[in-house]
């Protein structure tokens, strides 16, 4: 029964499983064919890596007070910030006892301020849909990461048949690598102990505020994004991409991914949503689903 239950499971072709299949027949106008070789790629990895480096590296600055115990622990990564440092007061204020108070803002002001537009969850503009994503201030050009796939990273190999059960945020990469976006259940449990395994004293790994109601990256809410349809054509799609070992380790504390196992060798696996198109504030995010790996 077990042994049947898997190649069931391995049969599935399908960026969303295994629900999608169910679906399948009604959202054929939707359908998108990506080629097992194919990279899939709308921007270059390049790109990618140093959109999250300027957005990460704005939270972190804006974030520099609590960030001190961290950086007092890493002295070779505080010399890169000392230029910041000295330029505190341009962005402090005064406090009662004339000392310099660096101004917080909040995270979505802060990808704001960083490229140009800011994204949050709202209410769907689909009736049955539930949480959807939306612009909610600034412009998106064309070629944008706008958004981050948040989740725990499964190989092929890995355990993830329980985890599936009723999980409809279960997104498959083009080399059948796995990652579980759902933030409720045991996938949140299996995050949050995972991060806890990988953490070092104050070093943390990945970034956990994606599974409550709090924001650390605001790019973090790529799984509520809703399916495209024949009257909501799909604005963004899933771009994969792999964490290169010369990130910045005090920056992985905004990766909102984290692998199953800690053995595994290779970079970690992340899936950004790339704008397909100019996208003007108030507009929602939509994908494509039923993207069909062969």
């Amino acid at each position: 029964m077990l042994g049947a239950l898997r190649r069931r499971w391995d049969s599935y072709k399908y960026r969303f499983v295994p629900w999608i299949a169910l679906n399948l027949r009604h959202k054929r106008r939707t359908l998108r064919f990506v080629p097992e070789e194919s990279k899939d790629k709308i921007v270059s990895d390049e790109d990618v890596l140093q959109t999250l480096l300027k957005t990460f590296r704005a939270l972190f600055a804006n974030d520099l007070s609590r960030q001190m115990f961290l950086l007092n622990l890493l002295p070779e990564v505080k010399s890169q910030y000392l230029e910041l440092q000295t330029t505190q007061p341009e962005i402090s204020k005064r406090t009662g006892d004339n000392q310099q108070s660096q101004i917080i803002f909040h995270p979505e002001e802060v990808l704001f301020n960083t490229l140009g537009f800011s994204i949050a969850r709202r209410h769907s503009s689909l009736l049955s849909a539930g949480t959807g994503v939306f612009i909610t201030k600034g412009f998106v050009p064309k070629g944008t990461v706008v958004s981050m796939y948040p989740g725990t990273v499964y190989e092929k190999y890995e355990p993830i048949f329980f985890q599936s059960i009723g999980n409809p945020f279960i997104f498959r990469c083009i080399d059948g690598v796995l990652i579980d976006g759902n933030d409720k259940g045991i996938s949140k449990a299996i995050y949050r102990s995972c991060s806890r395994r990988d953490q070092f004293g104050p070093l943390k790994m990945s970034d956990v505020f994606w599974l409550t109601t709090a924001v650390q990256n605001p790019l973090a809410v790529g799984q509520y994004v809703n399916n495209c349809s024949s009257e909501k054509a799909a604005n963004v799609c899933y771009q994969e991409f792999d964490v290169p070992k010369c990130f910045p380790i005090e920056l992985n504390q905004y990766l909102p991914n984290i692998n199953y196992s800690n053995e595994i060798q290779r970079p970690l696996r992340c899936v950004v949503l790339v704008a397909l198109r100019d996208i003007k504030p108030g507009e929602e995010l939509f994908s494509n689903y039923y993207t069909i790996v062969s």
